[in-house]
């Protein structure tokens, strides 16, 4: 795959995640993968196949605070052409809580494609501590705005409020 190819894959990736993003359409997320791929994620460990990704994928976004999050746009990227590897930061930007802070938290991404454009491999790396913080004030926000729901409300205690 050429740099230009790669670029049009990445490009892809990002705009069927946003789609995504933007329908809670979540089990749609694993079929952007070829049917062996292997989702590599540093707390949650690593997912072989579609079939294993589809499940932990709604699960992780379709529950708090993975359900709060709206939006995954790169910060930047880098094309690595001879690898098929694309390496990015992603923001994880959670919904307004009532105010109009933006919270969000970054993770670096490690994407690799096969030469039809499909992602073989991911890999998340971050650091969960700075997810832990993100969420812990973008709650507060939220419950001073009467916006947190219960599953936000029993985080927010677990995570000392």
């Amino acid at each position: 795959m050429d740099q230009n190819e790669l670029q049009k894959a990445f490009d892809a990736y990002v705009a069927a995640v946003d789609e995504i993003a933007g329908t809670g359409d979540w089990a749609r997320f694993a079929d952007l993968f070829t049917e062996d791929a292997t989702y590599c994620e540093h707390v949650y460990g690593d997912f072989t196949g579609r079939e294993e990704i589809r499940p932990w994928i709604v699960q992780t976004m379709t529950t708090y605070p993975g359900s709060e999050m709206v939006a995954f746009p790169p910060a930047w990227h880098v094309l690595d052409a001879p690898t098929n590897r694309v390496i990015c930061e992603i923001r994880n930007i959670m919904r307004d809580p009532g105010d109009g802070s933006v919270h969000e938290a970054s993770n670096i991404t490690i994407l690799t494609f096969d030469e039809d454009g499909n992602p073989v491999r991911e890999e998340d790396i971050y650091n969960p501590q700075k997810f832990a913080d993100m969420v812990r004030a973008w709650s507060r926000v939220a419950k001073q705005h009467g916006t947190l729901g219960e599953d936000g409300l029993a985080m927010l205690e677990a995570l000392g409020g």
